[in-house]
């Protein structure tokens, strides 16, 4: 049996309680009305579950706030407890996804993530500890500002999201009562219907992501941009490595990210700037360990090193 985990997160105060009650009040999430639910608490702030409001008795509460007992041996114990057919889960806003990640059983798996940040404290928490901002949005399919003033600036919180994914949907809160979704417009800064893909030298990072995030719209079409080039003897014959740095939320987590080109390695050396025009295929590539996008060249030129060699998303 598969147990989907349906997550919230986001720090202390950010409203993750009171959508968590919001939900099991909720009669659609019960489409019979008595679908066995478990309830996991990873910390406990200043407004509690309240079980009178639960729309179903078969909602079932655990406290986990211990990152040490997250665990795949204490998860499985509460599914054969409570025999649940979901799982609801508050996350400690100052443990990483990636460690959750970890501690799912095999036979867990998250299906929806929503994250919560208190829009007057989401700065703070921005400046002071990025790297935790950053993993509370990157996988998510919604984030949540609540308390935002009516005169709030949504784009700077619009642009923080978008820093970091494309995908996720927005959703503002004010404290006037007022809520909405996000609607501001949010083009990429290259075509990615024109005959060539023209990518500046600033936007690689938005390339490599948004291919990531949307592969089979460019599987087919011909890209154009520059990188360095990474060779090493696992690659398969012929093929090398072309990318930059990337820089998702501080110096610490700096990566070369970079896409597949199976032919014309013979023309280019190992850590060289190139600039070049290839054809995309959405293909299974063993140097990804999946399908993934693998280029087939038509032209390389030498290039400059740009000045500053990482890319970033801003």
């Amino acid at each position: 049996m598969e147990y989907p985990v349906y997550l919230f997160a986001g720090f202390l105060e950010a409203g993750k309680t009171k959508f968590l009650q919001e939900t099991l009040a909720d009669k659609n999430f019960f489409d019979r009305g008595n679908e066995r639910t478990l309830v996991i608490l990873c910390e406990e702030g200043e407004e509690e579950l309240e079980p009178e409001g639960f729309i179903s008795k078969n909602v079932f509460v655990e406290v986990i706030d211990e990152q040490r007992r997250l665990n795949p041996d204490k998860l499985s114990a509460l599914a054969g407890k409570y025999r649940p057919e979901r799982v609801l889960m508050e996350y400690n806003g100052m443990w990483l996804i990636t460690d959750l990640i970890n501690a799912l059983p095999q036979d867990w798996y998250i299906c929806q993530q929503m994250t919560f940040f208190d829009a007057s404290t989401v700065d703070v928490y921005n400046a002071n500890m990025r790297n935790l901002v950053v993993d509370k949005i990157n996988n998510a399919d919604l984030v949540v500002f609540n308390r935002c003033e009516p005169d709030e600036d949504i784009q700077k919180l619009h642009k923080l999201v978008r820093g970091v994914t494309r995908r996720a949907d927005i959703f503002y809160e004010r404290t006037n009562g007022q809520a909405a979704y996000d609607d501001i417009e949010d083009p990429l800064p290259f075509d990615v219907n024109a005959p060539v893909i023209k990518v500046e030298e600033r936007d690689y990072a938005l390339l490599y992501r948004d291919l990531s995030e949307n592969m089979p719209q460019y599987d087919g079409k011909t890209v154009n941009f520059s990188g360095m080039v990474s060779k090493y003897d696992r690659l398969p014959k012929g093929g090398f490595i072309i990318g930059r740095p990337i820089m998702t939320c501080c110096a610490a987590d700096i990566a070369f990210s970079g896409l597949f080109c199976e032919t014309g390695a013979e023309l280019v050396q190992n850590e060289q700037w190139v600039n070049i025009t290839a054809k995309i295929r959405v293909k299974p590539c063993r140097v990804y360990g999946r399908k993934g996008p693998v280029l087939t060249l038509i032209d390389v030129k030498p290039a400059a090193a740009p000045e500053d060699p990482v890319a970033t998303f801003y």
